[in-house]
């Protein structure tokens, strides 16, 4: 875990960097008044109270006066103070990238695009993501380190794939490294790992988590984006993911999976494996088996049912996954107990789409009430955070996605109430100020 700098420290070094020029050195504490707080649980507000965050914690919530020697004050006036975003299904180092710099350009290119996204996620209110796929290993200490601004990063490093999975993006003239072909860059660089057999996926498991790796991804199931296999295949048999799931768990964490349908999660969870990073095509049975065994459901609505970069053969799969949403967001909304968590799995897309990843919330307002998905985006992220147990979880002095004391400052003032308009933070205009970690990286109250 990379060591936290102090506040006054991670302020200075951000003040010269950031364009806003809003993160600046703050010495004494900083006072909330005259805030309503959602809390990122409850379905009503905690109505005029004052919020106070010490370094980088809150430390005390009343609705009483409060005095804070040597510190800032706040007037809230009115609005609400609730928890930063999370988005559990980012892919952080190539959200914007075009998919031919990624193919081509030098890492130097590819390291500073990131950067520049990572920024504007956090501006767009995300203080926290799960990094899905990607070597965002050396983005996530410079952003722990105070270097660049950016949301925590919860990262998972190369997801793993079989030969012909979904993870398997060689083009139809390249030979298998194994049969005498040159390995691709794509492998090369850490951005995911091709694995066949016991022996390769526990040395693609453990060289991520060597690296940092909070959770380990396997790609489990047949994607739309990929070029050669079926949407309804299975990936990795049993033993596979049982030795994932067990070289996980030696290192206290948990694997999560890309996959659609029942098949292929269904094994996966037999297998030990409690986070499910998509699901579209899963079935009611399922999902309760999820709630019932504390499985997470990390989906994403893809209601979009086409997109212009892709081929017809992935459209096609596309369309079948999209037609999915509605039904496991339906059946989702029937198992109260079921953990849904919110994400967007935003990669390789243009800078305007980018800019929806908020926005996106909205599409699940024809299933849920906007304290529901609130809570996917906010409290229950933090639930599957901390499942990367002490030794992996790189953030141990808080809790995340909560506004108690004792937890992290990672929070957002907004114009409005969230629980009646979720416009209230999905337009960032209406995001007044951004905090994350003790630090205001945007105020436009003043």
């Amino acid at each position: 875990m990379v060591k936290r700098q102090s506040r006054t420290a991670l302020s200075a070094s951000l003040a010269l960097i950031l364009s806003t020029g809003v993160a600046v050195s703050q010495d004494g504490p900083i006072l909330f008044t005259n805030v309503d707080v959602f809390d990122g649980v409850n379905e009503t507000l905690m109505e005029d109270v004052n919020v106070v965050v010490t370094d980088n914690l809150i430390t005390q919530i009343s609705s009483d006066d409060i005095a804070v020697a040597g510190g800032q004050v706040i007037d809230g006036g009115g609005r609400t103070l609730m928890p930063g975003l999370s988005d559990t299904h980012a892919h952080i180092t190539w959200t914007t990238l075009p998919q031919s710099a990624f193919l081509t350009a030098l890492p130097e290119y590819n390291a500073i695009h990131s950067a520049v996204d990572a920024e504007n996620m956090l501006m767009r209110g995300f203080t926290s993501v799960r990094d899905m796929g990607g070597a965002s290993f050396g983005l996530k200490q410079a952003i722990d380190q105070g270097l660049v601004p950016g949301p925590r990063i919860y990262p998972s490093g190369g997801p793993l794939s079989q030969t012909a999975g979904h993870g398997d993006f060689r083009f139809p003239n390249q030979t298998h490294p194994r049969f005498g072909g040159d390995l691709p860059p794509l492998y090369k660089s850490g951005d995911g790992y091709l694995t066949d057999g016991v022996p390769q996926v526990l040395a693609a498991a453990r060289e991520n988590l060597r690296h940092g790796a909070s959770q380990i991804k396997l790609m489990a199931g047949g994607g739309y984006s990929s070029p050669a296999d079926p949407l309804l295949g299975n990936q990795f048999t049993f033993d596979e993911i049982k030795a994932a799931v067990d070289t996980a768990a030696d290192w206290g964490t948990y694997v999560t999976i890309h996959a659609y349908h029942k098949e292929s999660i269904n094994r996966a969870i037999d297998a030990g494996v409690k986070d499910i990073g998509h699901g579209q095509l899963l079935d009611k049975e399922t999902l309760q088996r999820m709630a019932d065994e504390g499985v997470f459901l990390s989906t994403q609505p893809f209601t979009v049912c086409s997109e212009p970069q892709l081929s017809d053969f992935s459209n096609a799969k596309l369309a079948i996954v999209c037609e999915g949403t509605a039904k496991v967001y339906q059946w989702a909304k029937e198992i109260p107990e079921l953990k849904v968590t919110y994400g967007t799995d935003l990669f390789f897309v243009p800078s305007e789409v980018a800019e929806e990843q908020a926005k996106q919330m909205e599409r699940l307002l024809d299933w849920f009430e906007p304290v529901e998905i609130l809570r996917m985006a906010t409290s229950n992220a933090g639930e599957l955070f901390a499942m990367s147990g002490d030794m992996r979880n790189p953030y141990l002095e808080g809790t995340l996605g909560l506004v108690a004391e004792g937890n992290y400052a990672d929070l957002l003032l907004v114009e409005g109430n969230p629980l009646e308009d979720l416009g209230a933070v999905t337009d960032s205009d209406n995001i007044k100020i951004i905090m994350k970690d003790g630090v205001i990286y945007k105020n436009t109250l003043e």
